[in-house]
């Protein structure tokens, strides 16, 4: 059978089609795409002809020198999306699997620093501090209810999201979590209601941050990440280390929506690869977090 010479040649390329697609689909501007791509008209026109034949669909419709999405470009956007930037980080080194789990680390030249290694559930057994544990325990006995009598000890430390398109939106800060106390309880309230910020450095390494909790939002499951990274304490404020555990939930609203958990606790108790412990420990010592297990049974908080 003669090769596919054709096929060979679209997967060659694959990268510059997938630019196109999604530069495309992002500004809906063919005059716009072509300068952000340093690219012509006729070479973007050619690259979405060619993924339409691939793919057998047209992926836009042009009404009134608009570009728009059909239903089928919208279906296709957020893989090609992922497949995208997970070439990029690929090659930038930035993306790694380790054992089966994420790892994530950042070169000194990017936007930000930010190192996380994924880790079984199994470890919050072994190692995990008092909290995780029995935070995922509630959850077990919940069923993932939010609303739960076994959960509600747990609530003051967590954050809540829910989605709604294109973005999560943060609906519950608690008092006693690590958010609250390392931006005060002003700054706290105060971002209630907002869509879940993205840290600079590009759609790429966005991509990278919003994966774990892609990956909860499609399974409904429970996910372990230890975080090293640098976060301002206050607007304007030099970024400060800090290194913590995050424990992530699906669980469900009262009405059967889906609900994002995130309990993020400092500690110096981490594991990622290639990471020292000194820059683990670069974070503050007073801003470990400690936890009792008495502290949700008597009302008492955690101290920070």
């Amino acid at each position: 059978m003669e090769p596919d010479v054709n096929g060979i040649q679209n997967q060659a390329i694959l990268h510059e089609l997938l630019r196109s697609f999604t530069t495309l689909a992002e500004t809906l501007n063919l005059s716009r795409a072509v300068e952000q791509l340093q690219t012509t008209r006729q070479t973007v026109r050619r690259h979405i002809r060619i993924l339409e034949e691939a793919r057998q669909a047209p992926l836009f419709v042009v009404q009134d020198r608009q570009y728009h999405l059909t239903e089928a470009g919208r279906q296709a956007l957020p893989e090609a999306l992922e497949l995208l930037y997970r070439g990029e980080n690929w090659l930038a080194n930035r993306s790694h699997n380790i054992n089966g789990l994420l790892h994530i680390r950042t070169a000194p030249t990017d936007a930000i620093t930010y190192h996380l290694q994924q880790h079984p559930i199994s470890r919050i057994w072994q190692s995990g501090p008092d909290i995780l544990r029995d935070t995922l325990q509630a959850w077990a006995k919940a069923g993932g209810e939010l609303e739960h009598p076994a959960m509600q000890p747990y609530r003051p430390y967590f954050m809540v999201y829910r989605w709604a398109d294109p973005d999560w939106i943060l609906t519950e800060i608690g008092d006693d979590s690590s958010f609250s106390s390392w931006f005060g309880w002003v700054h706290a309230r105060s971002s209630i209601g907002r869509p879940l910020d993205r840290l600079p450095g590009g759609g790429s390494f966005a991509s990278l941050l919003a994966k774990p909790l892609e990956d909860i939002h499609a399974s409904h499951a429970v996910r372990l990440d230890h975080i090293h990274t640098l976060i301002p304490r206050a607007e304007g404020a030099n970024p400060t280390p800090i290194s913590f555990e995050r424990l992530t939930l699906g669980c469900r609203y009262p009405d059967g929506s889906f609900a994002m958990v995130n309990l993020v606790w400092r500690t110096f108790a981490l594991e990622i690869p290639n990471l020292p412990e000194a820059v683990i420990r670069s974070m503050p010592d007073d801003l470990e977090m400690k936890f009792q297990p008495s502290d949700t049974k008597t009302g008492q908080s955690a101290q920070v």
